[in-house]
């Protein structure tokens, strides 16, 4: 309990919570699109992810680089390219590469694909 003159806790508001968590984390936004990539026997064979874009493995360099013509629309040397396959090998890979070609916010998400389609 709380007596008058007692020091009172600092107090925050939800707004002021939500901004000091999010100053802490590196959140993903709608724009951070998710890359899928695999060869065409493997998309075939599995769901897509739901709002990811598919880009096959051999033109991802391409389609991921700004100076590029053949870049996809919206992609800067800022863009947060979060590329997936099925285990997780490929896109550890593939993001390495963006890394190379001036991409330094790609990344990937190891096995997510192959865990997702096992709980759909």
């Amino acid at each position: 309990m709380v007596t008058p003159g007692e020091d009172q806790p600092e107090t925050t508001t939800v707004d002021e919570f939500l901004a000091g968590a999010r100053a802490r984390l590196d959140c993903v936004q709608p724009q951070d699109l998710a890359r899928e990539i695999a060869d065409s026997a493997d998309r075939e064979a599995g769901a897509a992810l739901p709002g990811s874009a598919f880009v096959t493995r051999n033109v991802l360099e391409w389609r991921m680089n700004p100076s590029s013509l053949n870049c996809l629309e919206g992609i800067t040397a800022n863009s947060r390219v979060i590329i997936v396959c099925n285990d997780g090998f490929l896109s550890s890979i593939a993001a390495a590469g963006l890394h190379d070609l001036g991409l330094p916010r790609a990344t990937d998400l190891i096995a997510v694909k192959r865990a997702w389609r096992a709980t759909t």
